[in-house]
């Protein structure tokens, strides 16, 4: 039972550290932005033209993949 909850939260921590500027996420609450800005704890995401808003870390939980994002652009 403890085996598959250690391997999820294991995948989430490499997430996490392997965030990068340029990256679509999608944070707990739903919003979808691309980092602009990275600290330990936390990550700046773009979410408009001029709107730009900090979360920390833990907030991400989905890191779109790059095919995903040129399919919603067109």
């Amino acid at each position: 039972v403890m085996r598959p909850q250690q391997k999820r939260e294991r995948q989430r921590r490499l997430m996490l550290s392997a965030l990068g500027k340029g990256d679509t996420v999608i944070t707990s609450g739903g919003i979808k932005g691309t980092v602009v800005g990275l600290s330990e704890s936390s990550v700046v995401l773009r979410v408009d033209d001029n709107t730009k808003i900090e979360f920390i870390r833990q907030a991400v939980s989905q890191v779109l993949p790059k095919d995903a994002e040129a399919k919603q652009q067109d």
